[in-house]
């Protein structure tokens, strides 16, 4: 995916899962198995068919106590062991989750890229939410890693 100007923030986080490239896409591709390892503050429901062909479309949801905050998210590439959502709302920006095969298994990279136009909102995912989402990032690729290694 060619951009002209990169985002100005990204986490990116990776591990190595000892299952294929293809079991390891299942996990983020289908609905029912990205319930076991995304975090349950999150919500990801589909608009229309659940799909992860160019174009479709899904609302990820934070759940918090007083605001719940989401993000329109489309899938802008899409390819074996390849997607890469688009969002907009509070984030702009794009998520990307890769498969390459290793010889132990598969590599799993997630890369999220994003900024925040909201100068109230970026203050507050500054001060309160960035180590947060890092730490949480990672401990999603372990929940993730789990469910593909067992199914």
């Amino acid at each position: 995916m060619n951009d002209p100007q990169p985002f100005k923030n990204s986490f990116e986080n990776s591990i190595l899962i000892r299952a294929t490239a293809t079991r390891v896409e299942r996990c983020f591709t289908e609905q029912a198995l990205m319930r076991h390892w995304l975090n349950p503050a999150l919500s990801c429901e589909p608009v229309g068919d659940w799909s992860t062909a160019v174009g479709s479309q899904m609302q990820f949801r934070i759940r918090l106590p007083l605001w719940q905050p989401a993000l329109l998210s489309t899938v802008l590439e899409r390819q074996p062991g390849l997607v890469v959502w688009g969002f907009e709302g509070f984030f702009e920006g794009r998520d990307r989750w890769q498969c390459d095969p290793e010889d132990e298994g598969t590599r799993l990279l997630n890369r999220f890229e994003f900024e925040i136009p909201n100068p109230l909102i970026q203050f507050g995912f500054k001060t309160f939410a960035a180590t947060w989402t890092q730490v949480d990032m990672a401990a999603q690729l372990r929940r993730l890693k789990q469910v593909a290694e067992r199914i």
